[in-house]
């Protein structure tokens, strides 16, 4: 790591959390993480937004660590808990070439956010070692403008949350009351510096929309939040309306938690905010009927679906159902199929 990259990461102030931990001496921060990058999947992923997914599938890989944290996260084995490994430059970029032979129409970066400075060279270098995808930043959305900018030029698919714009909600699922403000301000920079390119892929007479540059935005509906997501799709609609993709998501899903029974209490008290369920018929319909209203000149909505067997298990090298990915490299074994 260079002295330049390593200041980030001393005292860290990357997040806004600005926890100010000295990440270089294998302590870590917020996040849980030292100045390491680490891994823990890497697959083809055909679940995402079809301008993302496309005819290949996005090359998805799934770092280490988190700012936020959410109490309902799906990927908390990786997110909270510390599963995977760390990976040199070296071996990132085998990842992204593995991936890109495969035929990953973009490589889908989830979760960074908290490595932004030591990532933004991997990926040079390993745009330089021939990756030609574009770079897809998936994010919660809790970082600051200054980290982004590190990212700019490079990244040309951007892939945030906005999860909420409650500041009483955010500081109970995420511990973070300033949430809504901080993400705001980065989809903001994202939609200014990204404008939309979208193009046509015709693959075995087959064409499907790509996203090549710009912004898809996504918003999970909370059960029992129908207020709130309407505060949501009204900011979508005077901010990023025919400037980026909105993504309204109605997957929301209990997750089956295995944790100790200190954590689980204080999990429990956090999703006591919301209404811990599947979304019903009912929302499922309003949410139809609000997304007609507003009209917005591009936006995904999901058909409403029970089905739970999607949620993914990172102990395994198969996390998601065999229609949904298709494992390339697992933090236990490296690359599979080799």
């Amino acid at each position: 790591m260079s002295t330049t990259i390593q200041q980030y990461y001393t005292s860290c102030m990357q997040c806004p959390r600005k926890c100010k931990a000295d990440r270089t001496s294998c302590k870590t921060g917020f996040c849980g993480e030292t100045d390491s990058v680490r891994i823990a999947v890497a697959c083809l992923h055909f679940g995402e937004e079809p301008l993302v997914t496309v005819h290949g599938g996005s090359g998805t890989i799934f770092f280490t660590g988190c700012t936020l944290r959410c109490a309902f996260c799906q990927n908390y084995q990786i997110s909270q808990e510390g599963m995977g490994r760390s990976v040199n430059s070296s071996e990132f970029t085998e990842i992204c070439l593995r991936l890109q032979k495969e035929g990953a129409e973009n490589i889908n970066l989830v979760t960074g956010s908290h490595i932004i400075p030591q990532l933004a060279e991997y990926l040079k270098a390993a745009r330089r070692a021939g990756v030609i995808i574009p770079y897809c930043w998936n994010t919660s959305s809790y970082e600051s403008v200054e980290m982004l900018e590190l990212l700019n030029d490079t990244v040309t698919i951007w892939l945030p949350d906005l999860k909420t714009l409650s500041n009483t909600l955010a500081k109970k699922l995420f511990a973070a009351e300033d949430y809504p403000d901080v993400a705001k301000k980065a989809v903001v920079w994202m939609i200014k510096h990204n404008p939309l390119k979208i193009i046509t892929k015709n693959k075995d007479n087959i064409e499907k929309e790509k996203i090549e540059q710009g912004v898809i935005i996504r918003h999970l509906f909370l059960p029992g939040h129908f207020e709130e997501t309407a505060d949501t799709l009204e900011w979508l609609k005077k901010n990023a309306d025919g400037k980026a993709v909105i993504s309204l998501m109605s997957q929301y899903t209990p997750v089956p938690f295995k944790e100790d029974e200190f954590h689980l209490a204080k999990r429990r008290e956090a999703l006591s905010s919301i209404e811990n369920r599947l979304v019903n018929k009912t929302e499922d319909e309003d949410l139809r009927d609000l997304i007609d209203a507003y009209n917005f000149n591009y936006l995904f909505y999901q058909d409403l679906s029970d089905d739970t067997s999607w949620l993914p298990d990172f102990y395994k090298i198969q996390p998601f159902s065999n229609a949904l990915a298709k494992p390339i490299w697992h933090w236990t074994t490296g690359f599979i199929n080799r």
